[in-house]
């Protein structure tokens, strides 16, 4: 299984308390395919949401294939539709309505020649809980740097 990352979302694990991932397969056409392979891609200000029992991804800007005809242009941060199954879609969307979670994606890659998206599902963190973060990563970090320094020394 050859995977090709194409994209994550650094601010995701930052502004989000992710518990749980999945993987969905997204619906694009032949030009985006083609540039998503060239990395062409924005995800960080994309989410996923519910509209008529179906999952879809909003916001996900793919830049247009440089090298397509000019009269097959796609508007770039169209909706796209995300491929689970329907047991998965109904488990997702019972999550999000009675836990307030939110669905981020996380990365976007090729799996097999095929396009994949890691969706996170989430909590919001507020900034207080964002420094807190920071601040026990930045200890750590020293800590370790710390106890590096400290058996190099003997």
């Amino acid at each position: 299984m050859a995977v090709k990352m194409v994209a994550t979302n650094k601010q995701a694990h930052r502004n989000y308390e992710i518990s749980e991932t999945i993987e969905a397969g997204i619906a694009l056409r032949g030009s985006e395919v083609k540039s998503l392979r060239e990395s062409k891609v924005q995800i960080s200000d994309a989410y996923a949401r519910f509209e008529d029992g179906e999952l879809w991804l909003v916001g996900l800007h793919i830049a247009p294939y440089t090298r397509s005809s000019s009269h097959l242009r796609y508007e770039p941060t169209r909706k796209r539709k995300l491929l689970l199954h329907r047991a998965e879609l109904d488990r997702l969307f019972s999550k999000t309505e009675q836990d307030h979670l939110v669905l981020v994606p996380m990365a976007l890659y090729f799996k097999d020649n095929r396009a994949k998206l890691e969706i996170g599902l989430g909590r919001g963190r507020k900034t207080v809980d964002k420094r807190q973060l920071i601040a026990k990563r930045d200890a750590d970090r020293e800590a370790r740097r710390e106890l590096a320094e400290r058996t190099r020394r003997r």
